[in-house]
């Protein structure tokens, strides 16, 4: 089972599918061709405005209940200054000191790998299979999912299930909520003339200056509202551009802010507080304008039912830890499958986040393992007819 879990996670490594571009049909087919062998029901499919977005569903099993385990296949892409930083090549999965090097090795094709062990482990005993297995390998995550796991759910292709496994980079512990976000660019507007007498012009740098100061005090206010397993909401800007050459005043400038929210923040309210700091400031003679509102929701849920406390008790096992519930403070599709869900949902996998987007990205195959025993247990307690 352990070399059968490494080399799957090679060889899905070494199918780049960087988004952007988000062209995941290699993988997508590897997936589809594994769990087809399998035994199971496979679906490839792709929403009409990204034809090279596939997704793959697999089934395994009949009845109740529904178990659903959701890995995405995108990831991020190399960047041109990245790859200098790279030690092996990013898409040969290299083994080295007990870990598995490559892009998407920990995010996210260290769980999907994992996720298809699984399966593998069920197939192997349909027979004796008392509910649904479902494997949801999505494409677009890494740009908000919105082409991927989010056009799956709106357009009927996912079942209802009773309890949703989406993997991500937990530690093996069991999360419960993520943040969302809201982005946002301001706009200051001023007069440009020749710097030799700025005075007779309007600097849009020095109004955005004292925009930037008020979104950070907002920033420092949000501390005071805390989530119990995410921390507190944030405000950060990001990126600033403004002015052409030191020798005229800048007529206009621009930043972009990302506003983190914890779940039960309303993003329309989050989005009225925003308008409301800015338009606070007095930048006069210059104007300042907010827009381009973007949001990706927050994720919450719980761990009371039956199910979830089975996989909370399968985690503590094999950690012989506390398996939480914890927060895991990036996003995910979880946000997309609020309306999938019948029963309850977690974010569960190997490794840290903190790794993921970056060079020598890398999960540790002892961590992987444990990843896969847990899900294969959690089956066997499940849905097998004497587990």
């Amino acid at each position: 089972m352990t070399a059968d879990l490494i080399v799957t996670l090679q060889d899905l490594v070494r199918i780049p599918s960087p988004n952007p571009p988000g062209d995941t049909r290699a993988v997508a087919a590897y997936v589809a061709d594994a769990v087809r062998g399998l035994g199971c029901v496979v679906t490839a499919l792709a929403p009409p405005a990204k034809p090279e977005a596939v997704s793959v569903i697999a089934t395994v099993g009949r009845g109740e209940p529904v178990i659903m385990l959701h890995a995405h296949i995108d990831t991020v892409p190399v960047a041109a200054d990245e790859q200098q930083r790279w030690r092996t090549d990013p898409y040969a999965a290299v083994i080295e000191n007990g870990r598995v090097y490559g892009k998407g090795s920990v995010d996210d094709k260290g769980p999907l790998a994992a996720m298809m062990a699984a399966v593998r482990h069920a197939a192997a005993q349909a027979d004796r299979l008392r509910g649904t297995l479902v494997l949801v390998a999505a494409a677009e995550e890494e740009t908000g999912g919105v082409l991927g796991t989010r056009w799956l759910a709106e357009n009927g292709h996912l079942p209802r299930c009773d309890f949703i496994v989406v993997g991500e980079q937990t530690a093996n512990r069991v999360a419960t909520a993520h943040k969302g976000v809201v982005r946002a660019t301001v706009r200051t507007t001023g007069r440009s003339v020749h710097a030799t007498n700025p005075d007779r012009g309007v600097n849009a740098i020095t109004a955005m200056a004292w925009v930037v100061l008020a979104l950070e005090r907002y920033h420092r206010e949000l501390a005071s509202r805390i989530h119990p397993v995410v921390g507190v909401p944030t405000c950060n800007v990001g990126v600033i551009r403004g002015g052409s050459t030191a020798n005229a005043v800048p007529d206009s400038c621009t930043v972009d802010l990302d506003r983190r929210m914890i779940p039960g923040e309303d993003p329309a309210q989050v989005q009225r507080e925003l308008v409301e700091v800015v338009n606070s400031v007095d930048v006069a003679p210059a104007q300042v304008s907010i827009g381009g509102f973007l949001v990706s929701n927050w994720f919450s849920s719980t761990a009371d039912s039956a199910l979830a406390r089975t996989f909370l008790e399968c985690v503590r096992d094999a950690l012989q830890d506390h398996p939480g519930p914890i927060g895991y403070l990036p996003g995910s599709d979880a946000k997309h499958l609020t309306g999938t869900a019948r029963g309850e949902m977690v974010i569960f996998g190997p490794g840290s986040y903190e790794v993921a987007h970056a060079a020598d990205e890398y999960v540790s195959i002892e961590e992987l393992q444990t990843t896969s025993a847990i899900l294969a247990n959690f089956i066997d307690r499940t849905l097998f007819v004497d587990g």
